[in-house]
């Protein structure tokens, strides 16, 4: 059996499409259900039972046996939340706990980190994991994210198999239900749509114009394929990037939104609003050398072509992943 958790949230459920292309029957699904927007993304997939967060590891003591690997993708993304109350118990209590019961029953694990890890970038993206230490978030979020990311490299007792994986920014279909978190490209597609034009936030950094601003945006399609492989290598065990080594300006991502909705260019700009502007990333590259180094050599999509994909064959026809 394959465990996913976060399992009916935007990369997970896409990863159990994955898994069910491949034919991976036996999927474990672990979130919890009780938002039944989020709840659309698991409709049509093959799943062998779906088990309650806080039921999880009742469940994991008495299955364990049968469990080959598990994908911990869920987690308190909110980057906006700065309760840190919160991310200790869901990001980093939980992650610990997942780690040591996997430690005790011999099964591997891949988890997500984040890109937020990197903050300012002052240390650059590098997946160095000799710069952990050194690096400063921006926001709770990513501060429990490097937290448990230098917990799990502090720890004598590892999973025979482990990777943690710093998503960059990750958009594409089964992303309805996150609201302000989704992607710029689901907002601007959202606000295309209804008014014919779309507002930037405005740059508050005399070093970047307004609208280039860089992200490193990765289609949720790649970010599926690498957790397969990690599936299958199971070696090389460690911390990872994944984005695409490219960073993109918010100006080329909302073009090519225009140009897959079919609709003329009206772009203007906004102030960033007040209470998340000093944690603002203004530039995010990953260095993706790492996981090349170890036997990953799929493309990945271009912004054109994963915008593309994206907006003609999801957005515009309402369908998931």
């Amino acid at each position: 059996m394959i465990v996913v958790t976060g399992a009916a949230g935007f990369i997970g459920s896409c990863l159990i499409s994955k898994l069910n292309s491949e034919n991976y029957q036996a999927v474990i699904a672990v979130d919890k259900f009780d938002n039944e927007a989020k709840n659309k993304n698991l409709e049509g997939k093959t799943i062998k039972e779906r088990v309650e967060r806080n039921k999880f590891f009742d469940w994991f003591d008495k299955h364990h046996e049968e469990v080959e690997f598990i994908f911990h993708i869920g987690a308190r993304t909110d980057t906006t939340e700065f309760n840190v109350d919160i991310f200790n118990e869901l990001n980093l209590n939980y992650t610990k706990k997942l780690w040591q019961y996997c430690c005790k029953y011999h099964i591997p694990l891949v988890y997500a980190s984040s890109a937020a890890t990197y903050g300012g970038g002052e240390h650059g993206y590098d997946d160095s994991e000799e710069v952990i230490p050194k690096l400063k978030p921006l926001n709770p979020y990513g501060d429990s994210k490097n937290d448990f990311d230098l917990w799990a490299l502090q720890q004598d007792k590892k999973p025979w198999f482990w990777a943690g994986l710093k998503f960059f920014n990750v958009y594409g279909p089964n992303e309805y239900h996150k609201k302000r978190m989704a992607s710029v490209i689901l907002h601007a597609f959202n606000q295309i749509k209804a008014t014919d034009k779309m507002k930037l936030f405005r740059s508050h950094r005399a070093d970047f114009k307004d609208g280039e601003q860089s992200r490193d945006f990765v289609y949720v399609k790649d970010v599926v394929e690498v957790m397969m492989f990690l599936m299958k290598h199971r070696k090389d065990s460690g911390i990872y990037n994944l984005g695409t080594g490219q960073a993109r300006t918010f100006l080329d991502l909302v073009r090519n939104t225009f140009k897959g909705m079919g609709k003329e260019e009206d772009i203007s700009f906004i102030d960033t609003p007040e209470d998340i502007r000093d944690k603002y990333q203004y530039f995010t590259e990953a260095n993706m050398q790492k996981l090349i180094n170890i036997g990953y050599d799929k493309p990945f999509h271009s912004l054109e072509e994963g915008v593309q994909d994206y907006v003609k064959n999801y957005l515009m026809e309402q369908k998931y992943f």
